[in-house]
């Protein structure tokens, strides 16, 4: 943008008006590197950081090693669960298959909440011998008509919104807790910014439950890779395997490989 290479700016100009032209250069270049940016408007890279933090801070762009890219959109996720239950998703029936067949007879397993670990214990073998530790109340429902599953449900405040047990009692329990799988409902999952959740007590809940499994499994869908949420649960590598689309681009699942995650389709 012409504009901002006709500003003269220096340390001492105004945070909103760096931060302004920061934004306009990413708008145009479609990426800041931090050393670079600090030459060009001749102020010093602690102060191009220190103006990326605050722009990431609020959502305006993510900061990754060296510079910003631009803001990851937001999760499509961030609606109530009585609406995304309802929501025909396609993928969700084959997501659900898929992380059913990761239950290994005898596993004790944490089934986290959300509306595709609900289609995963319906999708559970009537013959499955397991034990099955969960805060969703949707899916212990289910699993009371399972004759050989040990079904625990994790006590706390109940989330009317996502029909689930949650706060610090519930955060208490799993810390308790050892298992051998973890099938993780996510809202929002990037490479670079990790695992994501629409609130605090959701994250800390999730990242409990995923050091307190020796394997951790998610699905997540091409609506949901590369999407934001508020409250970052952890790095991508905490996972075990990633369940997603078959006709997802190569380049886009690519940094989940390198990270060492085993990729399925369904």
């Amino acid at each position: 943008m012409q504009a901002s290479k006709n500003v003269q700016i220096s340390d001492s100009t105004l945070p909103e008006e760096r931060r302004r032209l920061l934004l306009e250069l990413l708008a145009r270049d479609g990426k800041i590197i931090a050393a670079e940016v600090s030459r060009r408007l001749e102020v010093s890279e602690d102060t191009v950081r220190r103006d990326l933090n605050e722009l990431a801070a609020t959502g305006q762009l993510r900061r990754v090693h060296g510079g910003a890219l631009p803001a990851l959109p937001l999760t499509p996720a961030a609606i109530p669960f009585a609406l995304r239950q309802n929501e025909a998703e396609a993928s969700r029936p084959a997501f659900a298959t898929a992380l059913a067949a990761f239950i290994r007879p005898g596993d004790t397993v944490l089934l986290d909440g959300g509306t595709t670990m609900l289609a995963t214990a319906r999708a559970l073998p009537r013959n499955l011998h397991a034990t099955i530790i969960t805060p969703s109340l949707p899916a212990a429902l289910v699993l009371l008509d399972h004759p050989q599953i040990d079904l625990i449900m994790l006590g706390g405040r109940v989330d009317k919104s996502e029909q689930v047990t949650s706060g610090i009692t519930t955060w208490e329990a799993v810390a308790g807790l050892s298992v051998d799988l973890c099938l993780l409902g996510v809202c929002a999952i990037d490479a670079e910014a990790g695992l994501m959740e629409m609130s605090q007590d959701e994250a800390r809940l999730k990242a409990r439950m995923m050091q307190s499994a020796s394997r951790v499994a998610t699905a997540a869908s091409a609506r949901k890779l590369g999407t934001r949420a508020p409250f970052r649960i952890g790095p991508v590598n905490l996972l075990t395997s990633l369940v997603t689309e078959a006709d997802i681009p190569a380049e886009t699942l690519a940094p989940y490989r390198q990270a060492g995650i085993d990729l399925q389709f369904a």
